[in-house]
């Protein structure tokens, strides 16, 4: 065999899910080498590689975290290298080579398709490219309104080319769910607490881009509720549910707070209650101090972040159907059914294992998380807890601990929203290959044990 079917024997054997494994890795390596150029930084000096590679991985996983301020470290150039990341990190690398691939002409094949199936968490093959189409388009289209609506408000106070530019890269970074902001001094939108303009803008693009493209397009195309999918129906009840009571949690919890929401109005403290709701859903912006929030309101942020967005979407977390159907199987182990059902229809078991299987990996990554870093970081717990779920949920939340974060720290995060972003179940996939049904003609004996 020669090198040169070797090799193409190799590319044959990756799975989908390698491809996009490697994917996104290869996007991270390109956007740490740019920044690295001096010509990335404000002072136009090489920066180092941890930190190249702490917010190039940040900005492709649409988390936020950073352990340089965005606004004032960056120049530029370097910022718009962000904001592409962010870009095609939240719609996912395929998407742009789907775009490529339509721009050349070139037909797509049935493995291409594979990974776009695995990148979008669609259902089945069919229309998948259609939905990659759709994708594009609606993200432009509603990254172009919002950055639109944004620079109204930014230009008349940066100036023109400025506040453009504002406009355009936070609308890009709050529908891609990310939660990077060029403000300055690691203040995100606490300028613009009582903003209702503002508010109002970042807020509907981030649900917007956590809902997921499949939802979206159930939403534009079907119109009435009853005619959408049962995930469309389930992704829509859990995030109202999360925002609606999330909103009232907070509000009850801050609202007499001094160092939050004591000493705004009330416009103020809707806004911020429900901005507190919605950012957790892995957006990242802040109008209210997180540092400074209550202990029990820092505990229920940690909770929505783990959720997080929706399948398929910009966003990461175990996403709201897992949790939906997680919920839904505990009812029905209490009423004793044996199938799990949602809306009067019956989720499929190996559905129901997998959401299981979700939610412990991801409990298991934070819980490894959390101890490694109390082991090589000087900080107390409920910052580490924090930390780490905002980087496995690809959040951007922060109780300020991350640009304090040693080489080994950095590490662990690094990997942290990696694999956040690439979904705990993908990453063991990659590393591990599987032989579906290879035991499935094998039925061992059943047995007890003893449970609960």
């Amino acid at each position: 065999m020669t090198v040169r079917q070797k090799v193409q024997h190799i590319l044959n054997s990756i799975t989908p899910i390698q491809v996009l494994a490697l994917g996104f890795a290869t996007v991270i390596l390109i956007g740490t080498f740019i920044l690295m150029l001096p010509i990335s930084s404000s002072t136009n000096t090489e920066t180092d590689f941890t930190t190249a590679l702490f917010t190039a991985t940040s900005a492709t996983c649409v988390t936020g975290l950073v352990v340089v301020d965005t606004g004032t470290y960056w120049s530029r150039f370097g910022q718009t290298v962000i904001m592409i990341l962010i870009q095609i990190g939240g719609l996912g690398f395929m998407s742009f080579a789907t775009l490529l691939f339509m721009v050349m002409g070139k037909k797509i094949t049935f493995k291409e398709r594979l990974v776009m199936q695995e990148a979008m968490n669609a259902l089945t093959l069919q229309g998948i490219v259609r939905l990659i189409r759709y994708a594009l388009i609606s993200t432009f289209v509603i990254e172009g309104i919002g950055a639109a609506l944004l620079s109204f408000k930014f230009i008349p106070k940066f100036g023109f080319w400025e506040g453009l530019f504002r406009g355009i890269f936070h609308a890009v970074s709050a529908y891609n769910n990310a939660g990077f902001d060029v403000f300055g001094n690691f203040k995100s939108l606490v300028q613009y607490t009582e903003s209702f303009s503002v508010n109002f803008v970042i807020m509907t693009l981030i649900v917007f881009g956590g809902l997921g493209f499949t939802v979206q397009y159930d939403i534009i195309n079907k119109r009435h509720f009853k005619k959408f999918s049962l995930h469309s129906k389930v992704v829509i009840i859990t995030t109202s549910i999360l925002i609606v009571v999330g909103a009232l949690i907070f509000y009850l919890l801050e609202h007499d707070n001094p160092e939050t929401m004591k000493y705004l109005s009330f416009k103020g403290k809707v806004l911020s209650s429900l901005f507190a709701a919605i950012t957790p859903r892995t957006a990242g912006f802040s109008t209210l101090d997180t540092a400074n929030m209550t202990n029990a309101s820092k505990f229920f942020t940690i909770i929505l972040m783990f959720i997080g967005a929706s399948p398929g979407s910009t966003g990461g977390g175990i996403k709201t159907s897992t949790f939906a159907v997680i919920v839904m199987t505990l009812f029905s182990v209490v009423k004793g059914r044996e199938d799990t059902e949602v809306l009067s229809k019956r989720i499929p078991k190996d559905e129901v294992y997998r959401a299981f299987s979700v939610i412990c990996i991801g409990i298991f990554i934070v819980i490894f998380d959390v101890l490694l870093l109390s082991v090589f970081e000087k900080a107390d717990f409920l910052s580490i807890f924090y930390e780490v779920v905002s980087a496995f949920s690809t959040v951007g939340l922060t109780m300020g601990l991350t640009p304090h974060l040693d080489i080994v720290g950095r590490i662990v995060i690094i990997l942290t929203m990696y694999a956040g972003r690439v979904g705990p179940l993908t990453v063991i996939y990659a590393l591990m290959r599987r032989h579906a049904n290879s035991n499935a003609a094998i039925k061992y004996p059943e047995d007890n044990v003893l449970i609960g």
